[in-house]
């Protein structure tokens, strides 16, 4: 924020110079001639923009040294640390993520890394001031918008916030799937199911790298759960991580087209993911044919020629790893007595010079530029106010009128501002942290909240509004019972390196309990990352979740508690009504020491979320897919049919009430009684559209389903298979919730699952 008003006064090369010689190189080639330009094409033909990213790669490499591939391969961390005595190199955007170096002589940029998926964030450990940028809802809440292109407009907006603070590689893109609710990164990523997940996070994906910057997708693979991610080993068949985990990932790639794949912390059925052979080589870039790279994530390497013969290509945050294991000295001593081949070396090297080509990163040098956040402003609350769900709303309680009188607002440090996520992905708003001191002095502490004051929203719309911190059980209750009505702000903060359980902490169960006691009329609004048991329901007539709601929170909740937006949000994530329902009631390896490898069963194989529940007759406490609207949706006209380009579904969705509000229709599917499939469960969802509606107003819905969500998958084979005969189709507001049903025959149908199969 201070470097966009000094902009306005300081020379661009004098500010440059003050965040750096790179920088300055970077403002000055932005500045070059275009006669300077065509005279470097002519020299340095791999600068000539009209030819392919993969020619100009092959091209760059055959004029790099030795010593000039090694560099690309090696990442340093981009911050002080103290309890290692680490000072990054002085070219580094101090507080970032980390820095790769470049090759100025042949025009090669140094790669600038910023976390991560909400925003710009900047690490704690940082001696420089913190960034203050624009932070998107969390990863879960966008996808509970259940609108892609809102995503992409998220991604697009992120991505402006880093290329004018100056970096041109983000990583973002979480979508590991929420097998493990308990997860403290689940905020972050894109939900349970494998289409929708794939779905948002592509979408978003896209718009960031509009901004020629590349973004990753991460953290490839099966990184469910926090505790023991060092050394936990996620066992888990080849045919069901393709048909969930993998699947996500493959269907996110295809649509995405990230230009960086970064692999996991955990070991993937005995090696670590990082030195996964079958995930880097076989699966991602021989049957998937990336043609991207592969950056570890920060700590996750463990060896040089391991890791770069299973197809690791970057060491992309060293002081985390216990070796700088791509540094020059190991490297060069690996390629010299040929633990990792010439070849294996220029395929790395080749591989992150056309990332950076095809991204336009190098043809659009970064730069430190004005952010309009403004602009911004209006593009993550819109996110925030789509993603927040109505779980329940008897007696109509919500919208709240404009006149609703005595309003007593309690808990969750609603007056300061509103809660994010925390770890690497945090963000610090503008205005800073409104509610300091709170949780872990250290990683991933502390907790931050953005300066987005519920409780002035709501004040600016009702007159008598009186506020309880909620620390004092009997006081808040005092003021309920003094209020017409009181709307309750419970938060559960979670964040990266922990899990946590389902309840709500710091005695909010009981608060809400107590409250609802003194005046049934209450709503509660829920910040978490997750899902949340709720002991008190059936005491509370309405429910928001509006999960981390971004730095625009406080109004996004307000809107759509009075109504001035549909409530649009659809659950992304099951909610189960206990910890019994889950595949692992008790946590793995939270008895196990430090830096000691245990294993991680996933018998639940591709089963996640919704799927275990379908499978075992559970009853959700929300299901996956449910959402409350302000008015009222007739879902009808469902039909299926089999055409040249695959399994075609249509409906018709129309508005019967007096607001306008948006649909999310569902289509799921299954195989009839008596077709063996070999599914992992009875239904899956295969598609999904949302619709904004007027009153009375109807649409068609038309969606063409993808081969693999009706396929099993064959190891044996090494394909897709879809068994031929009757499956049954469901229009649905949820996967508990079928509106209508109507039967297709599917034929027979194999594939090989390396894209030239296809």
């Amino acid at each position: 924020m201070r470097i966009v008003r000094l902009k306005k006064i300081i020379p661009p090369l004098l500010l440059a110079g003050l965040l750096g010689g790179a920088a300055t190189v970077a403002m000055a080639q932005g500045n070059a001639a275009a006669p300077a330009a065509t005279t470097a094409a002519q020299d340095q033909p791999w600068l000539n923009p009209a030819l392919a990213a993969e020619e100009r790669a092959a091209l760059a490499l055959a004029a790099m040294t030795q010593d000039e591939k090694k560099l690309l391969v090696f990442g340093h961390f981009g911050s002080a640390l103290k309890y290692k005595n680490y000072m990054p190199p002085k070219e580094v955007r101090m507080g970032s993520a980390g820095y790769v170096a470049g090759i100025a002589r042949l025009g090669i940029p140094p790669q600038y890394l910023t976390d991560a998926g909400v925003g710009v964030a900047t690490q704690r450990e940082s001696l420089a001031p913190y960034l203050e940028r624009t932070s998107l809802p969390a990863g879960i809440a966008t996808a509970a918008t259940w609108n892609p292109a809102l995503a992409e407009q998220g991604g697009a907006m992120i991505g402006r916030e880093a290329r004018a603070s100056g970096f041109n590689v983000m990583l973002a893109g979480g979508i590991n799937l929420v097998r493990e609710p308990r997860n403290g990164r689940n905020f972050e990523y894109g939900g349970e199911d494998p289409w929708l997940a794939a779905t948002m996070v592509a979408a978003q994906i896209k718009g960031i790298q509009s901004n020629q910057i590349i973004s990753t997708i991460k953290h490839f693979a099966l990184n469910a759960q926090e505790t023991g991610r060092f050394v936990l080993d996620a066992r888990i068949a080849e045919d069901q991580a393709r048909m969930s985990d993998l699947l996500a990932f493959e269907i996110a790639i295809e649509k995405g087209q990230p230009h960086s794949v970064m692999c996991a912390y955990n070991r993937y059925n005995g090696p670590y993911a990082c030195e996964s052979d079958f995930l880097l080589n076989q699966v991602l870039k021989k049957d998937w044919a990336y043609p991207g790279y592969v950056m570890s994530d920060w700590g996750a390497v463990h060896s040089t020629a391991p890791a770069a013969n299973a197809g690791l290509d970057q060491e992309s945050g060293y002081i985390f790893d216990k070796k700088p294991y791509f540094g020059p000295q190991l490297l060069g001593k690996a390629l010299k007595d040929g633990s990792i081949p010439q070849a294996r070396l220029d395929d790395m090297v080749r591989r992150i010079l056309r990332a950076l080509f095809a991204s336009g990163a190098v043809d659009n040098p970064v730069s430190v530029q004005p952010i309009d956040y403004g602009a911004h402003a209006l593009v993550t609350q819109a996110d925030a106010e789509e993603g927040i769900v109505l779980l329940k709303n008897d007696g109509n309680v919500l919208p709240l009128a404009a006149s609703a009188k005595r309003i007593a607002v309690i808990g969750g440090h609603a007056d300061k501002g509103v809660l994010s996520g925390g770890g690497s992905s945090t963000v610090f708003a503008r205005g800073g942290n409104p509610v300091p001191g709170l949780g872990p002095k250290d990683f991933p502490g502390p907790i931050v909240y953005h300066p987005s004051a519920p409780l002035e929203a709501i004040r600016r719309r009702s007159g008598d509004v009186r506020f309880d911190p909620g620390t004092d059980v009997a006081a808040a209750a005092k003021l309920a019972a003094e209020s017409d009505l009181v709307i309750l702000f419970a938060n559960q903060w979670t964040g990266e390196a922990l899990d946590f359980p389902l309840t709500l902490p710091d005695g909010q169960d009981a608060l809400i309990a107590a409250v609802a006691k003194a005046n049934p009329k209450i709503v509660v609004v829920l910040q978490s990352g997750g899902p949340v048991l709720m002991p008190w329901l059936a005491q509370v007539p309405a429910v928001l979740e509006a999960w981390y709601p971004g730095t625009r929170g406080g109004e996004a909740i307000a809107r759509v508690l009075y109504g001035e937006v549909d409530a649009t949000g659809r659950l992304p994530v099951t909610f189960p009504q206990s910890l019994d329902q889950l595949p692992r009631p008790v946590l793995d390896g939270t008895d196990q020491k430090p830096d000691v490898s245990f294993p991680v069963t996933y018998s639940e194989g591709a089963a996640v979320g919704y799927k275990w529940f379908d499978l075992k007759g559970h009853k959700p406490l929300f299901a996956f897919g449910h959402g409350l609207s302000y008015t009222s949706f007739a879902y009808e006209g469902l039909a299926a049919e089999m055409t040249t380009d695959g399994l075609k579904l249509r409906a018709r969705v129309t508005n019967k009430g007096s607001r306008h509000g948006s649909a999310v229709p569902q289509f799921y599917i299954g195989p009839a009684p008596g077709v063996t499939a070999g599914w992992e469960a009875p239904h899956r969802l295969v598609g999904f559209d949302k619709l904004a509606l007027a009153p009375g107003e109807s649409r068609q819905v038309e969606v063409t389903i993808d081969p693999r969500l009706l396929a099993t998958y064959d190891s044996t084979a090494k394909g897709w298979k879809i068994s031929g005969g009757t499956y049954q189709v469901q229009l649905a507001r949820s996967a508990v919730d079928f509106v209508q049903q109507a039967d297709v025959t599917l034929p027979a149908r194999q594939w090989p699952a390396a894209k030239q199969g296809k």
